[in-house]
């Protein structure tokens, strides 16, 4: 029972899984992922097949991990980084009085 939803769906989810692994729009793939991890777990429905999100706890660890993606940004070796260049954050000296 295959609908072009569940098809545009798995499609979504495998380019943001994808995006994820090359660094490549990091916090948008991120919330993709973080929340179709959620929607899953968090479901009423019954999943139609076995997955990794069944428990209501696995949904939390995934939403968890996909924050701190989301938070941390892309690694010094990602597509974003050679893209739009690495981020140097400067921390302005305390001002002595």
């Amino acid at each position: 029972m295959s609908t072009p939803t569940l098809w545009l769906g798995g499609l979504l989810g495998l380019a943001a899984g994808a995006a994820l692994l090359i660094g490549f729009v990091t916090p948008a793939a991120g919330v993709v992922v973080g929340l179709s991890a959620l929607g899953i777990g968090f479901s009423i429905l019954p999943a139609p097949t076995p997955n990794l999100f069944d428990a209501r706890l696995s949904a939390i660890f995934a939403g968890i991990m996909t924050a701190a993606i989301v938070f941390l940004g892309p690694g010094a070796f990602s597509l974003d980084a050679r893209l739009f260049g690495r981020r140097e954050i400067i921390i302005p000296p305390r001002a002595s009085s």
